[in-house]
């Protein structure tokens, strides 16, 4: 039996400071893998979202005898796109979200509790499972992690082979590959704390049951406070063979957020 917890850290918080200390004795050689993807116009996103950038050069004078001078950027973008952590605010059951969150719960210009900057900068030990190359609707099971023997506090990530269609936005998008929902009791049960795969969503697309699609992130999220990262790119870190490291993940305090985009890295 699952028992469902009730605190804003949710999985989180099996991680202390023995823990990030204990991840860190992982680094051995000092190779760093950067996990997250470049974000500009033409990315993979969901239907209904967008990132756009726009360079805005000074519009005064330049300034004093050395006539200094700038340009800055607009971006209008939602954090659910890129690589990127959900907050436990961003997926509900219904009317209902992790912890009994609902959209009362927000105003105009975020949610009032549970948004991103309630999440913290993370330091955890991380595995990477590699069951690449899968297609569009491949689930991951159980079978797939025998002999990964995770801690509580610790972060699994699933290496597809799908985020070799990144730069194919159409294919990408079109579906994924994925963990299963039988993998579900899996995590909670070795207090995973953080997941994620080169996708960009978790779990199968086409879903497992086509009547209750993104179930599985859905489940890990409202019913457990597990958290997910959604676009990473995991092809380095496979191909290298690595399959514990530590995985430093930060990301920006957007106040009422339902996501932030972050550049995690793999340490080893």
């Amino acid at each position: 039996m699952v028992v469902r917890v009730t605190d804003e850290l949710g999985a989180l918080r099996h991680i202390d400071d023995a823990k990030r200390a204990a991840a860190m004795r992982l680094v051995r050689a000092g190779r760093v893998y950067d996990l997250g993807r470049e974000l500009h116009d033409g990315i993979p996103v969901f239907p209904g979202r967008h990132f756009r950038q726009t360079l805005v050069p000074n519009p005064g004078p330049r300034l004093g005898d050395n006539q200094v001078d700038w340009t800055t950027e607009v971006v209008s973008a939602t954090m659910q796109l890129g690589t990127h952590l959900d907050a436990l605010c961003h997926l509900r059951m219904g009317d209902r979200g992790y912890d009994g969150w609902s959209l009362a719960d927000t105003t105009p210009s975020g949610a009032t509790r549970l948004g991103i900057e309630t999440v913290p900068q993370i330091v955890t030990r991380g595995w990477l499972v590699d069951v690449a190359p899968l297609g569009a609707g491949d689930v991951i099971g159980p079978e797939h992690v025998r002999g990964i023997v995770p801690e509580p506090g610790d972060a699994v990530l699933f290496h597809t082979g799908w985020g070799r269609h990144w730069d194919d936005a159409d294919t990408y998008v079109s579906g994924e590959p994925g963990p299963g929902m039988a993998l579900v009791p899996w995590l909670v049960e070795h207090g995973v704390a953080l997941t994620g795969c080169d996708t960009w969503s978790y779990g199968p697309v086409p879903a497992e049951d086509a009547d209750r699609p993104f179930l599985v992130p859905q489940t890990l999220n409202v019913e457990h406070g597990v958290f997910v990262v959604e676009n990473l790119d995991l092809g380095a870190l496979a191909a290298d063979g690595v399959r514990e490291f530590a995985l430093v993940l930060t990301h920006p305090k957007l106040r009422g957020a339902t996501g932030a985009w972050t550049s995690p890295i793999a340490l080893v």
